[in-house]
């Protein structure tokens, strides 16, 4: 499929962006194939995620060359190659791949003969793309009772059966894997054509491997319910301390709790979150599907849509109820940690508040001693200058050229001396705190 746009005689092309022959060609990529009376189908679905995916599609190109067949392009996620008397039809998801083989059907017409067992052979040829998750066997025949009796031929106790929308179709399953671990199911054509069989035939298909794709949500959920029980069981008792009070080291140890538990919930969250997501998907998948065929009730018993909605949607439920426990937890551990650090910041403040008096008390007396010192230090200073003065007096007067005696002199000079210094102390110390201001 080409994705350019031709104009005029064909000599312009306009560019097509990037992405619009993959958007284009989507809707082709899984087209229905017509499917003759009877046939038999055997479907696998693999778990593919992270490098099996790659490790698959590579398997799948060296089966088809050693075969003389084309494989799938690079970037294509559907492929169907015939050999011999048995089609494949590979197609590759996010996280699953599917091997659909369309083997050639008991020409008698009867019911699941012979054993899927037998006619699976070929899937052996390619190594296992990963874990199995669905393994169906499908039957399509022509309506012939009582060989087709879908009573006959699953367990009564979990047989679900429906007609299409015109009637044209019944399809019947028990959802049970047979001895050979293949879930069987048995599609009765009333004059279909070979074409709206195999839409039909597909839809069924996927109704099953969706489903189970579905609940595998259920085991995650039932995994993380005994730990959300556990953190919503501490964080009660956690609140309640709260609710006591506490000196800040209880409540610093408190916060630690409510934040060790929060990270529990939280990586719990990001693990399940995926797979979660991909229930939810799954389970639109399968609604939608069913919606698509249009089930009419065939008697007295359930169509897959009322079977699946008793048995699978408590499961899925569960699921739906464990990520809003998860969401809700998560939000009552944000508050209460709030709460919490908002009361260790509010004893924070009270520490330092009580701090800044103690060091105002601190720095007052500092101030204190520091002008007692001032003074201390203004005397000795004077002293000392006084003293050197009173040498100078002496000589000068013992030379004849201090008229005045030493002494008058020396007395006059303490005052005069002792303001001075006084004075320079005071200037020093107001120019260093003008300069720490």
């Amino acid at each position: 499929m080409t994705a350019e746009v031709l104009i005029g005689d064909g000599a312009t092309r306009l560019a097509p962006h990037p992405l619009r022959a993959a958007v284009l060609g989507e809707v082709h990529a899984r087209p229905f194939t017509p499917l003759p009376v009877p046939s038999r189908v055997i479907h696998f679905a693999f778990d593919t995620t992270g490098p099996r995916a790659a490790a698959d599609r590579a398997h799948l190109a060296a089966f088809c060359v050693e075969r003389g067949l084309q494989p799938p392009p690079p970037h294509e996620k559907h492929h169907r190659m015939p050999f011999g008397s048995t089609v494949l039809r590979w197609e590759q998801h996010s996280e699953f791949t599917t091997y659909t083989w369309e083997v050639r059907a008991d020409p008698l017409g009867l019911p699941f003969y012979p054993d899927a067992a037998s006619l699976a052979l070929p899937m052996q040829l390619v190594p296992q793309p990963g874990p199995l998750l669905v393994a169906v066997d499908l039957h399509l025949l022509k309506d012939d009772p009582p060989r087709t009796d879908p009573e006959q031929l699953f367990d009564r106790a979990s047989l679900a059966v429906a007609e299409n929308s015109d009637g044209a179709a019944l399809y019947a399953t028990d959802f049970q894997p047979g001895p050979c671990g293949f879930v069987r199911v048995l599609v009765i054509d009333r004059g279909m054509s070979a074409g709206r069989a195999g839409a039909l035939v597909q839809r069924v298909i996927e109704i099953e491997t969706y489903r189970t794709l579905a609940l595998l949500g259920l085991p995650e959920a039932q995994r993380l319910a005994p730990s959300i029980a556990s953190s919503e069981r501490r964080l009660a008792e956690v609140t309640n301390q709260m609710r006591s009070g506490s000196d800040l080291a209880g409540n610093h140890k408190l916060l630690e709790e409510l934040t060790g538990l929060a990270a529990e919930v939280e990586a719990g969250a990001a693990e399940s979150l995926f797979r979660f997501g991909a229930s939810r998907a799954y389970e639109e998948i399968v609604e939608q599907r069913l919606h698509t065929i249009g089930e009419r009730k065939v008697g007295g018993l359930p169509t897959w849509s009322s079977f699946l909605a008793r048995r699978m949607k408590p499961a899925l439920r569960t699921c739906v109820t464990i990520e809003e426990r998860q969401s809700s937890l998560s939000l009552k551990l944000a508050r209460a940690a709030n709460l919490l650090r908002t009361r260790v910041d509010v004893e924070l403040e009270q520490q330092n508040q009580e701090l800044l008096k103690s060091m105002n008390a601190r720095t007052r007396l500092q101030l204190r001693l520091q002008t007692t010192v001032e003074g201390l230090s203004t005397a000795a200073i004077t002293y000392y200058v006084v003293g050197l003065f009173g040498y100078l007096m002496k000589g000068l007067f013992e030379a004849g050229r201090l008229p005045v005696d030493p002494s008058v002199a020396v007395a006059a000079f303490v005052p005069i001396a002792a303001l001075a210094i006084w004075w320079t102390v005071r200037s020093i110390r107001r120019r260093h705190v003008g300069d720490e201001d």
